[in-house]
């Protein structure tokens, strides 16, 4: 498997909003049973250290929060509602908690598989949420803590030979989804992005990969 547009941990070593709004564009890609699943990242947000009352990292340093704390480029994947898992990458430097949920990609390889685990859904219900995602990806607990930006990785994100987003988003932001029981400012705080998809801009953006 070709990775050498595979991002950098010094990608993921920077300022999470900077992180959370530049991989939109960027493909997530799962290699499994060596058949790739990929699909553009479209919505994003963002969860920066202890003070963010919507992070988990309110409650510090705990077995769940472990890998938050970690070493930017890797998963954070919990289980959540008792039935859903999702997605994260881990930010910043190592001692500090932040992260990125990848809410939404646009799917662009693997359609059978996905079509056979999103069971009988619409194609645009497929990966437009994190738990679909995940579901989608075949993503669990089992890669909670796995480093996206080792050799030959099994799960990662890429961009362009240059390094740049597959194409040109336009980027709206808002508050984050589903934190009804907040505090302000953290409820209300526009650090979701979301990058209009690639059907929304026409077949000739969609990218072609690199073999």
């Amino acid at each position: 498997m070709n990775h050498s547009r595979s991002l950098s941990r010094a990608f993921f070593d920077r300022p999470t909003l900077l992180v959370a709004e530049q991989l939109l564009g960027m493909r997530l890609v799962r290699i499994e049973n060596g058949q790739r699943l990929s699909g553009f990242i479209i919505e994003t947000e963002a969860y920066i250290g202890e003070e963010d009352q919507g992070c988990h990292a309110r409650a510090g340093l705990t077995p769940r929060t472990k890998v938050m704390y970690g070493p930017p480029g890797h998963a954070y994947v919990y289980f959540t509602y008792g039935m859903h898992w999702l997605l994260n990458f881990v930010t910043e430097r190592e001692g500090f908690p932040a992260a990125v949920l990848i809410r939404a990609v646009e799917l662009d390889e693997g359609e059978e598989i996905v079509a056979l685990r999103r069971n009988g859904q619409p194609r645009a219900q497929w990966t437009n949420g994190p738990a679909k995602l995940c579901q989608a990806f075949n993503i669990d607990g089992t890669w909670n803590g796995y480093d996206l930006c080792q050799p030959n990785a099994l799960l990662y994100v890429e961009s362009q030979s240059d390094g740049s987003p597959f194409l040109a988003l336009s980027v709206t932001t808002t508050p984050r989804v589903g934190l009804y029981s907040v505090q302000e400012p953290w409820r209300s705080i526009a650090w979701r992005f979301v990058g209009s998809p690639l059907s929304a801009l026409g077949k000739k953006h969609r990218a072609v990969p690199e073999t």
